[in-house]
């Protein structure tokens, strides 16, 4: 209750040739009370007549002066009181109007009398009626006259909200709206407070772009705003809904669908099914293509748990490493990325070596020594490193004398710590043709990939 506070009317002193004249002053300048406050005006008579006495705001219709006046100015007896309020009751829907006090009350909506105890009495009277008020606004007007003894009054207004009574969804939140913040993934729908009296709540729906939104709501709330913080950061598109429900539970119709697309903070898959192979011009590392991955990054290290540096990037699901050097192992890993540059792990390592194609140095300082029992074939140590073997090898000439081709037989293997092999089985007095070829542990051989090597042409002795 807030009582009527207030001093006596200001006096203006106005004054002619030689006439004093008091002339009272409005009791009040223009009051503006904020709904739901109801706005109250005082009269010094009960038919609410002539300039208020007092204008002022009250909360709460819920007073009782006694046998007192109920405002500075005011007589105890025959003084009337009026509250106006114009308030927007959203959906509206069944109310219940109720009044009690001594003397006269009078309670109209929208121009119409809703309640009369409109008498003289000696004792409290009351009374309670409901009435179903449509959307919108409505105006209520509550009067009450003192004419003698005591003075109270009180008039409240509720919305019913019982499920069997009520059947008025609320209205659908106004101004609603989503924001997305790109540094914390979080998104904020916001919306307009409803208007009704008897609503519970708000309830918050997300559903992926184009899909349908859930029975369960994502949050259910009193506020006017709901932060998402459980956005997947996949740089896919989300809508949000709103929904408001009452005491009831009535739920009134959605709002529009507040579109948002999420940052892309998510990472493809890691690479998998790795496989390298030894090519002409290097190592080749492959592996299985990511779903959602717009290129590659390719990783080498000298061994499997050594320290991995990043040697390719590219969008081809494989590279050829042709600084991979000769005979060497390597070990790689690949990670993906997709289009807004989010990379994943990288993958388990796969190691490989590249085949050594090439060949050692040909063989020099060959010489063939015709014997009693066939040839003696010597040569000079090869130097390469990784010489496995050499082949011996012994043809027949053929063709004219401007021309002689040899042709040479499969030949002979002499491991790589001789320079020497006996041919004991060649006719005597046959002329031959050798060359000795070196072979490197990976099977290179100087003869095969160049086509050259020093021949030697001898004949056997002939002691028959």
């Amino acid at each position: 209750m807030n009582p009527a506070r207030g001093t006596a009317a200001a006096v203006v002193l106005a004054t002619t040739a030689a006439l004093l004249t008091a002339v009272a002053a409005p009791a009040s300048a223009a009051v503006t009370c904020t709904s739901p406050v109801f706005k109250r005006t005082f009269y010094a008579n009960t038919t609410f007549s002539g300039t208020p006495r007092k204008t002022d705001c009250d909360s709460a219709i819920d007073q009782n002066w006694g046998t007192g006046a109920p405002a500075s100015g005011l007589p105890a007896n025959g003084f009337g009181v009026r509250w106006t309020l114009n308030r927007d009751f959203g959906s509206g829907g069944p109310f219940t109007l109720s009044a009690s006090g001594l003397d006269g009350i009078r309670v109209y909506v929208d121009g119409l009398l809703r309640i009369n105890l409109w008498k003289n009495v000696s004792t409290t009277v009351s009374k309670t009626v409901d009435l179903d008020l449509a959307k919108g606004k409505h105006t209520l007007r509550v009067e009450y006259v003192n004419w003698t003894g005591s003075a109270k009054v009180r008039f409240g207004y509720a919305p019913r909200t019982s499920a069997t009574v009520d059947k008025v969804a609320p209205l659908t939140p106004a101004g609603a709206a989503v924001s997305y913040d790109q540094a914390t993934g979080k998104a904020k729908t916001a919306w307009a407070r409803n208007k009704e009296m008897d609503l519970a709540g708000y309830r918050v729906y997300r559903r992926v772009k184009g899909g349908s939104f859930p029975g369960t709501p994502l949050a259910t709330t009193t506020s006017t705003s709901y932060t998402d913080g459980t956005l997947p950061a996949t740089g896919a598109g989300y809508e949000y809904a709103v929904r408001a429900y009452d005491k009831a539970g009535n739920v009134s119709p959605w709002t529009a669908a507040l579109p948002v697309t999420t940052a892309d903070r998510t990472a493809p898959g890691v690479p998998a099914g790795l496989s390298t192979g030894s090519e002409p011009q290097g190592l080749r590392v492959g592996w299985d293509a990511v779903e959602g991955a717009s290129s590659y990054r390719v990783y080498r290290a000298d061994t499997a748990d050594g320290t991995y540096t990043r040697v390719a990037s590219g969008s081809a699901d494989s590279y050829l490493d042709t600084t991979a050097a000769e005979g060497a192992t390597y070990h790689y890993r690949v990670s993906s990325l997709d289009a807004a540059g989010n990379e994943s792990a990288r993958s388990a390592a796969v190691g490989g070596t590249r085949r050594d194609l090439t060949p050692p140095s040909a063989v020099t300082g060959v010489e063939v020594t015709p014997t009693e029992y066939g040839f003696l074939v010597t040569w000079d140590a090869n130097p390469t490193p990784d010489l496995a073997r050499y082949v011996v090898r012994r043809g027949y000439l053929w063709g004219d004398e401007e021309q002689r081709v040899c042709s040479l037989s499969p030949g002979y293997y002499v491991s790589a710590g001789t320079t020497s092999y006996a041919y004991e089985t060649v006719p005597d007095g046959e002329e031959s043709c050798f060359i000795v070829d070196a072979v490197d542990d990976d099977g290179n051989s100087a003869f095969e990939v160049t086509g050259e090597a020093q021949i030697v042409v001898a004949t056997e002795l002939d002691l028959a």
